[in-house]
Parts: structure tokens; sequence; C-alpha cells
């Protein structure tokens, strides 16, 4: 069947940048029924797991309402601790036992293939990643529906690379495309999708040339997505407007509120992985069970934690939540969302990230109404403006996070305070990530190896290449006769000879093309000194870097630049060679490509 269909797409494969166009839609399709199949599973998955067997009633979002079957089981809350354990157990035993890489939060490893494994990922990783996060979401584990979605769309971008033997370069963007097709599927966000699949994977950069082909792909996927479930947004909000200045002050403490919580979310997440799960001496099929055991135990007195959320998102973009609730679900959802992720169980960031933000911005627009009531008119807007904020701040993706938020919505009346708010998050969260497998930017990462020249020049230290044992250096004094020079030249292997005064100071270079034309000439040898013959110096020294030393050498033509020690008063200590700083540069690039 793989065969047949790799004979298809060879024969459609169109010539150049068309290419990409057509690979996209292809890839957007199988990504918004992929987005399509996930959302109908874990949907009747929930109404089995909660209406079905504990009686309970799931509370969801305006747009998302595709059960309206009524059971009438009894309550059974006892089972609150049992269904999240037995999730757990299900999906820890799928995924460690056919693709541990799909443990944990999708959208990482996504992230992950892109910079360290040229794009690919493994056939089987989308399908153990579809069905182990459909049972940890259906029984109450607190993840995003992101993270899967996202794995299960880059998984066939790049299977699809991968059978037509494209290049990396050419299945890193193939793989951005389908998690594009997915999160603009999902979230019903096409633009928000596209943005977010590009700029998640640096701290402080884009990856520019996959935006076309993910947007395309977003767009293909949201069509066919919207399709089977209506174009309707995921949230349905209010008229909310900005219209006082002075409520951003109350917008500017959101903003700074959400990066220490922020900080305390991303480092409990971690933490409770490295110093707990990973600690526990059983096999890793089983952790997490005792990460659905405690998300149980959670649940059993705040049901509102367990899950997703968005219907609870729902009610407080309503302003059907009290303080105190939207308060105590600030720290709760971080607890959910710790033990069901970072023990191993399969779901996304994205949604808890989301539904943090909003109980904090709910939190934080009610106590500002409830003070400054004349100023702060709408204490809802906060939770929208929250939900921005705080995702923009954890995972370094403002643009994303924004677009994304105002489509889920379907609500631009907010875009001032949104940026506001996402900006000075943004400003102090700069040295961590809910994601780890963010880099700094493209210079960082092995996929842009190729495309770092000038920075891995500037990354290196003329002191970590130069050794003066393997560089002696000949020294000539500037009033040396023309007639000992050609003595000392004779003598040594050297083309180029630093020239010093009486006080050792450097005051020239002599080089062997200089001296060329009079070299064999008597008539000149008693008339001419070193000092005469020497050109201008150029020198560098051993605390630059290699960038700074092959301007030099390109300025000066010397195959050859004496070294400076600084703490030394200048003295020269060797002479650095053009053909070390070109073999330094390569075995770098070969290093980080190797990393890739």
């Amino acid at each position: 069947m793989f065969y047949r269909l790799k004979e298809i797409f060879y024969f459609f494969k169109p010539p150049g940048a068309g290419k990409r166009v057509f690979f996209s839609i292809i890839i957007g399709i199988i990504a918004g029924a992929g987005a399509a199949a996930f959302f109908y599973l874990l949907e009747w998955g929930k109404f089995f797991a909660f209406e079905v067997l504990a009686g309970t009633h799931l509370t969801s979002p305006a747009g998302e309402r595709l059960i309206h079957a009524v059971v009438h089981t009894p309550s059974r809350p006892w089972l609150w601790f049992i269904i999240p354990t037995v999730g757990g157990l299900l999906s820890g035993l799928i995924v460690y036992s056919f693709a541990p890489e799909a443990e944990g939060h999708g959208t990482d490893a996504m992230i992950n293939a892109f910079h360290h494994l040229k794009g690919k990922i493994r056939t089987r990783v989308p399908y153990v990643k579809g069905i182990a996060s459909i049972i940890t979401l259906a029984t109450g584990g607190s993840g995003g529906r992101e993270g899967p979605i996202a794995q299960i769309g880059a998984g066939f971008g790049s299977w699809l690379g991968q059978i037509l033997k494209l290049s990396p370069k050419e299945i890193r963007i193939m793989l951005l495309s389908g998690t594009a097709g997915g999160l603009g599927a999902i979230f019903r966000a096409p633009l928000g999708g596209a943005i977010t699949s590009v700029e998640i994977l640096y701290r402080e950069d884009f990856e520019t040339e996959a935006i076309i082909p993910c947007i395309i792909s977003s767009v293909v996927a949201y069509t066919l997505y919207t399709f089977i479930f209506g174009n309707r947004p995921i949230f349905f909000t209010p008229k909310l407007a900005f219209s006082n200045p002075l409520e951003l002050i109350f917008y500017a403490i959101l903003g700074f509120v959400c990066a220490p919580v922020g900080y305390f979310y991303a480092n409990f997440f971690y933490g409770i992985r490295d110093r707990f799960f990973k600690k526990i001496k059983i096999k890793p099929h089983f952790k997490p069970a005792i990460g659905g055991f405690l998300v149980g135990c959670i649940g059993y007195f705040a049901p509102k934690a367990m899950g997703g959320g968005y219907g609870t998102i729902q009610q407080a973009i309503l302003g059907n939540l009290p303080l105190s609730i939207m308060a105590t679900l600030v720290i709760l959802k971080i607890l959910t969302t710790s033990f069901t992720i970072s023990s191993g169980g399969s779901g996304g960031v994205f949604g808890p990230s989301l539904f943090i933000g909003a109980m904090l911005g709910g939190t934080m627009g009610t106590v500002s109404h409830h003070f400054f009531p004349s100023i702060v008119t709408h204490p809802e807007a906060f939770v929208l403006v929250g939900m921005t904020g705080f995702f923009a701040g954890v995972a370094h993706a403002p643009l994303g996070s924004l677009l994304m938020v105002t489509e889920m919505t379907a609500s631009y009346t907010l875009l001032a305070p949104l940026m506001l708010v996402s900006g000075i998050s943004l400003l102090f969260t700069k040295k961590w990530s809910i994601y780890e497998k963010q880099v700094q930017n493209k210079f960082h990462s092995p996929a842009h190896a190729e495309d770092v020249t000038i920075n891995v020049m500037q990354d290196i230290l003329v002191r970590s290449i130069f050794k003066p044992q393997e560089n002696g250096v000949v020294i000539i004094k500037e009033n040396t006769p023309f007639s000992e020079i050609k003595k000392i030249i004779a003598e040594s292997q050297h083309t180029y000879y630093p020239v010093v005064n009486e006080k050792n100071q450097l005051v020239g270079i002599l080089s062997l093309n200089n001296i060329r034309t009079v070299m064999f000439d008597d008539a000149v040898k008693d008339l001419l000194v070193a000092g005469e013959l020497a050109t201008p110096p150029k020198t560098i020294s051993l605390d630059e870097d290699l960038y700074s030393a092959l301007i030099k050498f390109l300025e000066s033509g010397y195959g050859q630049i004496p070294v400076i020690d600084t703490q030394q008063e200048g003295k020269i200590v060797g002479m650095l060679q053009h053909q070390d700083v070109i073999y330094a540069y390569h075995k770098e690039i070969e290093r980080r490509k190797g990393m890739g």
C-alpha cells in the first residue's frame, strides 16, 4: 500500500516551488481528517467515561457541543479516583510498549524532531500518540489536544517527506506544515495555527521559510474540519470592548503576575518529573497510573481541575465563576497538569496553559472590578487577555497565542490589552519555557548549521585554537639590514616576520611577497633595513573571536597575523594562520551538523 502511495505522489509531484504547495494541500487534508477523527473519538470517550460510567455531567464550550445524548446514570464520584488511574495505566502501557518517544506533551517531541532528528518521526508515533492521548484526556487527565494533534500532523508530513526521499530541509518544512494543519483545524484558528507552528520552535525567532506551506496546510485542514463540525468559534464571547485607557494599568499588572505564575508552572512541571516520577523505581509503563490517581484525588474535590477544562473557561468568559473558584483553579490546574504529563501521560500543555491564564485573568479582573468598578467594567475581558498573556510567556509564542485566542473566541476588540500583557509577560520569561526543546534562535539550531557562518566564528575565540608551541615566531628588529634578513629567511621556513623597534613594540610585518623583487638584488643589500620593507601591522589578541580574525586576514592579505597577549603588555606570542581559522570553522560546522 505504501509503495503505491509513493508511486502516486511521485507521479503528481510538480517541479520547483510548486511541490511545496501541492504537498501542503495533501498534508492539510490528512491533518484536518486526523484532527476531526481525534476530536470525535475524544468527545465520545469523555461521554462514556464520565457521563455513562461516573454519572457526571460534563460542560463544553459553546462551539464544541458534539454529543447531545442524555443518560441517567446515578452519580458515582468514587469512580473519579479509578477512571484517571485506569486511563493513565492504559496510556502508559501503550506508549512505552510501542513508541516511548510519544510520552509527555507531543509539541516538545515535534520541536526535538525538527532540531535534532532532521525532521524525522517514526511512522508509528502519530498513531500511538493519538490513541494514548484520547485515553488520557477522555479519562480526566489534565492535558491539551495540541500536543497529540501536532504530532499526528507532523508525523504524516515527516513520513511523506521520507518516502519521497526529500532533503532534511524539505522534511522539516513538511513536518511544520503538518503541525500547522493539526493546530489550525482542532482550534479552528487557521492563521494562529500556522504562526504558532513556526514560532514555537524558538524563544526569539521564526522559521520564516515554512510560513507559506504552513498557512496553506492550516487553511486546508481548517476548511475540512469546519465542513464536518461547523465553523463556529470554540468559545462564545459576549461583546467585550476596551475603551478606558486607565484600564491598561490593571492589564499591565496582569502581565507582571503572569510571569511568576508561569515560572512556578514550568518549574513545578519539570521539577516533579525529575525529582519525583523519575526516581520511582518501577517501570515507566506504570507511572502514568500514579499520575492519574493523583489527578483523581484532586478531581474528587475539584472536578473542574480535571480534563481539558474548556467548558470551565467558557463559564469564566460568561462571568459565571466566583473569585474563589478561579483563584483556586490556578494552582490546582498546575498540579493536575504536572501529575498527568510529567508522569509520562500523553497530552499537550497548550490547553492547560490557556486554562491557567484564563483563571488568572478572571481572578485579576474580578478583584480589579471590585475595587475600581468604574474603570474595570468588564472583568470577563481579563479572562481572554489572561489566556493570551500567560501562554505567550510560558511558550515564547506571543503572535501565535494572540492570533489563536482571537480566532478561538472571534473577539478582536481587545488587541491593545492582549499585546500589552503578552509583551510584559514575555519580557520576564526569556530564560525559561514550558517547551524545554526550544532553542534560542536559528543560530542555536542544528537545523541551520550551514546558515550560520559568521555566528559560528563569533562563538570561537582565538585562544581556543591557538597553539604557541606549534606557531613559533621569528621576530626581526626594525634596523636589521637586508643582508641579515636574507640569512634569517634562508634559515627559517616562515613566510611572515613581525618587525619590532628597540622597545620590542610591533611596527610592521615583513612578508616574502614584499621583498621578492629585491631578494636577489645585491645592490640594495646594505641600503635597506627591515623597518623600510615592513608593511603596517595587523594584530589579533587571544580574546578576540575568529570572525574578527577573518576580517583582519581579508583586510591585510596576510596568510598569518601576529597574536598579541594583552595581559603581557602586547607581547607577541605567535602567528595565527589563516588555514587554522578555516579548519576550526569547518570542524564546528561538522559538529553542529552531527547534532542535527
